[in-house]
């Protein structure tokens, strides 16, 4: 039985005026419930802001949610702040904070900084740690090799929830994640998993984008310590973890931020810098200082206790601009009359400042749709401090280009090409996301035009052209094997698919272009620097053919792509290349075990001394229907020594 609250408190005055400052970003270790010994005595310490409130108390099973049972102390010092010790209380003990408002409304909260809540639908918070013995040191104190920015990154998204259902249609645990879902990113090689938001939520259908629990994994697929051991066993494969955040809006839900005390605390009183029009629901308050303490703290609290390798931060653009899906009148500009949130801007420059700071192996990307300039520029030269950006213009123009029959795609030319025009004009990641298979939109494969081998075929295209272009890569679940139906939470994905040779043999392919990517450095290392690219031939739109080069810091680093956009085979074509040498086949989309015809096997080609697409040299191939080619360089002097057939022949098994 739980006795009375008694004053403690774990805040020094250093730590409220930070709190006070929006500098405290380790809040989460004083606000929120911790079990401790007090005086000998062991229970849980409690503490949560509620500023306007008259009254705070907590509410349990332990105290039959009587509201006058536990009422917590308020801080002399005006921080706003409510606390108290409660013995006798440990983990796993339900609560919430009853909170009487100003105007005499009694409300009920879950805590905003909970380590765990209750299993949606119910809506209590949980007492709990984040004590874990971790296992993955070294990959901690060697992840700065994984998540630099000339380091390969091909990400698998995933929405935990439904990757895989069991067979009563439930959704995995954490812990069979551990066994399933780090096996298949292994065999499939990707080198990153980014999860869909994990952070505790109430409606399932929202994807995690409408977050209660900001402090919070899931309580669906188990609690804290289930979650940290995927983590743990996707670090032991090799594997990093990026997860979705959304600092950007929360819901109204009654047991949530919104009306915490009776008042707008997280969020704008005025619904025109408050109320997000598109999704129903409340915009954080970004020029509060507390609420900058809360979020930056949120954001490192999951590379802290977690061990989390980079955070996806979600809708950046709603943030950035304050008439975002708004029409005249129903937003207001900003001191200089603009349309920038410049609070927004402020606050997202010193998360990035901060997660960099305290973890600099780790990566900041962000989703943003707009032309807003230096997303993934530092700050001390007025960018915002992201690691990378979503290239969301090559995601859409690439779409459309492939939906053409390829009788037309000689009209369409550009809408392949003009990426490249502004390619390196930030650290972009290609992305081919879960926004693109839902909402009527249905599956790529639908997309591509033709019949079954031609859908498949593009397929194989569009995954080449993506891998071999300037960039990280990042593929939602099921696209891997063409995936043929929209997706959905409720079912999952069709695993059932694989059994059929056209989609394990697409599943295959994209396997050993993972593979290929992450084993070749002119893929990756100057995926930022337009030192890393170069047009072999821009304009044979009639052909509907494109070719370029590929290059690494080492000066012999290099691969030629070609790729076939019509299924018509073009024979004795040329393409020119910068050196003498050796190109040396290291994948064709057309071979037999990826679904293609496998009637055009591709040679070691040796260089021709004729000029050719304004090069000094060229190769003479036949280009299979519908095809990525890729081919190694191999330099002169490589031929004929020991050492060199070595390197080849390493070369060529990777």
């Amino acid at each position: 039985m739980s006795t009375a609250v008694t004053a403690h408190s774990l805040f020094t005055d250093y730590d409220i005026n930070l709190f006070r400052a929006g500098k405290n970003f380790r809040i989460y270790d004083k606000l929120g419930s911790h079990v401790i010994e007090v005086d000998g005595k062991r229970g849980t310490y409690f503490a949560v802001w509620a500023p306007s409130a008259r009254s705070v108390s907590v509410i349990g099973d332990f105290n039959r949610w009587d509201r006058k049972s536990h009422p917590l102390f308020s801080r002399w010092d005006s921080s706003g702040i409510y606390e108290g010790f409660i013995e006798g209380l440990e983990n796993g003990t339900v609560y919430k904070y009853a909170i009487e408002a100003q105007n005499g409304d009694q409300l009920e909260k879950g805590d905003p900084y909970a380590r765990v809540w209750e299993t949606p639908p119910k809506t209590a918070s949980v007492v709990w740690d984040t004590f874990y013995e971790w296992e993955d040191q070294e990959w901690m104190q060697n992840r700065y090799q994984h998540n630099g920015i000339d380091r390969p990154y091909s990400v698998y998204e995933v929405h935990l929830g439904s990757w895989k259902k069991n067979k009563k249609n439930e959704s995995l645990s954490y812990r069979e994640l551990a066994t399933d879902l780090v096996e298949y990113v292994s065999r499939m090689n990707y080198t990153h998993v980014e999860f869909l938001p994990v952070m505790e939520h109430p409606y399932f259908p929202s994807w995690g984008y409408q977050i209660t629990g900001y402090f919070a994994p899931s309580s669906r697929f188990g609690g804290p310590q289930d979650f940290m051991y995927l983590i743990d066993k996707l670090h032991a494969a090799g594997i990093g973890v990026i997860l979705d955040w959304v600092p950007s809006h929360f819901p109204n839900d009654a047991h949530g931020l919104a009306q915490f005390d009776g008042t707008h605390l997280y969020d704008h009183a005025d619904p025109r810098k408050g109320f997000h029009p598109d999704w129903k629901s409340a915009i954080f308050n970004y020029g509060r200082n507390e609420v900058r303490s809360f979020l930056i703290s949120n954001a490192l609290f999951w590379l802290d206790r977690y061990h989390i390798d980079g955070l996806r931060v979600d809708a950046v653009a709603s943030m950035l601009y304050l008439d975002y899906s708004r029409k005249q009148g129903e937003w207001i500009p900003n001191q200089y009359g603009g349309n920038e949130n410049l609070e927004a801007i402020d606050f997202i420059r010193e998360f990035n400042e901060a997660v960099y700071r305290e973890y600099p192996d780790t990566m900041t990307i962000a989703e943003e749709s707009t032309a807003f300039s230096g997303v993934s520029r530092p700050t001390y030269v007025g960018g915002l401090g992201f690691g990378q950006k979503w290239m969301m213009g090559w995601m859409h123009d690439t779409l459309k280009y492939f939906k053409h029959d390829p009788v037309h795609r000689s009209f369409h030319h550009g809408e392949l090409t003009f990426s490249l025009v502004y390619a390196f004009s930030e650290n972009f990641m290609l992305p081919l996301s879960h926004d693109e298979v839902v909402h009527g939109k249905g599956p790529i494969i639908d997309r591509m035009p033709g019949d079954e081998w031609q859908r498949f075929a593009n397929m194989r295209l569009l995954y080449g052209y993506m891998m071999t272009h300037p960039g990280s890569k990042l593929n939602f679940m099921g696209g891997e094997f063409g995936q043929t139906t929209e997706w959905s939470i409720e079912r999952g994905i069709d695993w059932e698919l694989t059994q059929y040779k056209p989609h394990s043999s697409l599943q295959e392919y994209v396997a050993d272009l993972n593979q290929l990517y992450r084993s070749s450095t002119a893929l990756y290392e100057y995926a930022y620097d337009p030192k890393g690219f170069e047009w072999i031939d821009i304009g044979d739109h009639q052909n509907s053919v494109l070719s370029y080069l590929r290059r690494g810091k080492d000066e012999n680093d290099m691969v030629a792509i070609i790729h076939n956009l019509t299924p018509a085979v073009r024979t004795k074509y040329r393409v020119g290349v910068p050196f003498e040498g050796q190109y040396v086949p290291i994948i064709n989309s057309d071979d037999e075990k990826y679904g293609g015809t496998g009637n055009y096997a591709q040679q070691v080609m040796t260089s021709v001394p004729t000029e050719w697409n304004g090069r000094p040299n060229h190769i003479e191939l036949t280009l299979p229907p519908l095809t990525t080619l890729v081919f190694r360089y191999q330099a002169p002097e490589a031929k004929g020594t020991k050492k060199g057939k070595a390197t080849a022949a390493k070369k060529d098994a990777k």
